[in-house]
Formats: C-alpha cells, structure tokens, sequence
C-alpha cells in the first residue's frame, strides 16, 4: 500500500505526462529570514501557483500561512532539516522536522538538506538515512537537496563534485535529487547518467538576467534533467507567475529561451 500511497503523491509533485517538474522553494525563512518576495506567504504561494509550479517547499510553521481555499492546487513539499545564517557553521543542517509530522501537515513530499564535504557531513548523512527510512515506511516521496561545501571542495560546481552529490542522493535512497547546474549540458549530462532518479537543478542566488536563468534551465533539461527547483529568481523576480509560466514551458513544453523570454514580456 506505501507504494501505490507514494505514487500518487509523487504525481502531485512531478508532471506525469513530462515526467518532469517545477519546484519552487520557499524555505528560505530559517536560513535568512523574512527576505523580500516571503513577507506575505499567501500571496507568494498564490503567484508561483498561478504561474503553473508543480510543488513549493515550505518548512512546517509556514503551512497555514500560505494554504489558500481557492486558486490552483500545488504541491506541497515539507523541509525537514535547517541552519541559520548566524550559526558558525551554517552548512551544518540538524532535523527540524519528522516525516509523521509533516504527514500531518498535509504534505505530499519531504526533503532534507546535505552539504557534502562540510565536518558535520557523518551526522547529516546519518540524519539522511533515517529520513529516508521513514518516509518508505509511510509512503512518502523525498527530495534530497544535496551540494559539495567545504575546506576539501575547490569549486562546488565542478562537475565532479555535482555528479558524486546527485549519486549520493540515489544511493542513500532518494526519489528526487536537487543539485547545482554545471554550466553546460556536456557537463551536465555526466551528472544525470551517474543517477537513476530524477534530477532537478538548483536556482542558486539572485541571478543578472531572465535569460540567463532560462538558459540555465534549457541546458538542464537539454541534458536529461527532471526539471528545476529555483527560489529567488522566482519568487523575488517582479512577476513571479510570469516567470514561473516560462520556466514551465521550457521544462513541460520543451520551448526555446527566446520563446519562452516572449512569455515575460
């Protein structure tokens, strides 16, 4: 029964006609505080829905504040672990969260945060299993949004380091694992064929321009990616739904940058 439960919720999540979806995270709060574009959840949750996101991350006392009672449906997906920008160690994430809970919550998913390479890597990875042992159990799909950060880590997107982060998140029993992009869709490519699960990219910080975010997703998927889960160029952009509706169409409907760039217009 946890297998049909977990196939259902994962539809919720992932397109099931492209096989592929469009996460917005908004979890931002723990880690930054009240940022520009979460200040009022309802109306964030409302734009990237309109927008024709699939899911939205969210951490557990934020449910109520952006449940809507009328509008699009989305996925909701439940973070479960966190750090905040003013611990000395801000790549150290603990669990906040427990899948029962977030079950109760409402959520159709769960995900966790790992920084590879980080000196608490051992507690993380072991927080890991036991998320990803729980969520078996009830049925429930997870994200694992895992990155390469620390002293050994030269350059946390070589593509070296991406590909051991997204095999990690297979092996450890993920369904769906966010990485950062490489910068390229050879580069990417060597990422996706190392993990048999589906692999979303990161958005990363605020980025210069609409096209460069669309061109970073066109590679993505160009590449065999499952789609994007990108935050603040979405929800801080000055039409989150429009911005949403073109990453969508490069993701779902395989659009060209300069068709999808029209969309924003």
């Amino acid at each position: 029964m946890t297998i049909i439960g977990k196939q259902i919720r994962i539809e919720r999540i992932i397109n099931r006609n492209t096989g592929k979806t469009v996460i917005v995270p908004m979890d931002h709060g723990i880690s930054m505080g009240p940022i520009e574009g979460l200040k009022d959840m309802k109306s964030a949750v409302q734009m990237v829905s309109e927008g024709g996101a699939n899911a939205i991350v969210e951490h557990k006392g934020l449910v109520g504040a952006g449940h809507r009672r009328k509008g699009k449906d989305i996925g909701l997906i439940i973070h479960l672990s966190a750090s905040t920008s003013l611990s000395p160690n801000p790549n150290a994430k603990t669990l906040v969260c427990s899948v029962e809970e977030a079950i109760k919550l409402g959520a159709d998913a769960v995900s966790i945060h790992i920084n590879l390479g980080d000196d608490t890597e051992k507690d993380m990875l072991r927080d890991f299993g036991i998320i990803t042992n729980e969520a078996k159990i009830w049925g429930l799909p997870l994200l694992a949004m895992i990155y390469p950060r620390g002293e050994k880590i030269k350059d946390e997107f070589d593509v070296k380091y991406i590909k051991h982060a997204a095999r990690v998140g297979n092996e450890m029993g993920a369904d769906i694992v966010k990485v950062s992009y490489t910068g390229s869709v050879e580069s990417f490519k060597e990422v996706v064929e190392g993990c048999s699960i589906p692999v979303v990219i990161a958005g990363g910080p605020k980025m210069n321009s609409d096209r460069d975010i669309l061109e970073m997703v066109k590679g993505a998927i160009e590449a065999g990616g499952a789609g994007a889960s990108i935050g603040r160029n979405v929800f801080q952009h000055k039409n989150p739904a429009k911005m949403v509706q073109a990453i969508s169409s490069v993701v779902h409907d395989n659009m060209s940058v300069e068709d999808a760039l029209k969309l924003l217009e």
